[in-house]
């Protein structure tokens, strides 16, 4: 595998990780049960994805890149922070996950660009992983 794919391969999945684990995080404080479905639903999704990242970088040799420690304690911690502010937690859920898509809509797209000569098939696996992101972005604005 090229340094390109492997690059690319290792942003989407840092990228998938990092969305379930904060649609993870919001899950536990949401009482909406539309926004509970979307969660639900995309968190499925991002673990699909994950999986097929997961399995590209297993047939090439490669291990899975873990998100940072300080990044995901950072997570946490502003998560916690941002629900107990007193704003309503469904509220401070949309606006969380909001926030993460579109750091991971950034992430990717820069990782894309930084990786012209990256597999098709990753380069494809990357632009499902943004629709994913744009799509949930989407949805679940419509609850702020």
């Amino acid at each position: 595998m090229d340094n390109s794919t492997k690059k690319l391969l290792e942003e989407c999945s840092v990228g998938c990780k990092m969305g379930i684990e904060s649609m993870e995080q919001v899950e536990h404080h949401v009482t909406d049960s539309g926004i509970a479905g979307v969660i639900e639903k995309y968190c499925s999704r991002h673990k699909e994805l994950e999986a097929e990242v997961s399995k590209m970088l297993m047939r090439a040799g490669q291990p899975e890149k873990e998100p940072g420690v300080m990044v995901s304690t950072f997570s946490w911690m502003t998560t916690g922070v941002k629900m107990m502010t007193g704003e309503d937690e469904n509220k401070q859920a949309v606006k969380i996950l909001l926030n993460g898509c579109n750091m991971g809509i950034q992430s990717i797209t820069e990782a894309m660009h930084q990786c012209k000569d990256a597999s098709a098939e990753s380069i494809s696996l990357a632009k499902k992983l943004i629709r994913t992101e744009e799509n949930l972005r989407d949805e679940i604005q419509k609850y702020l």
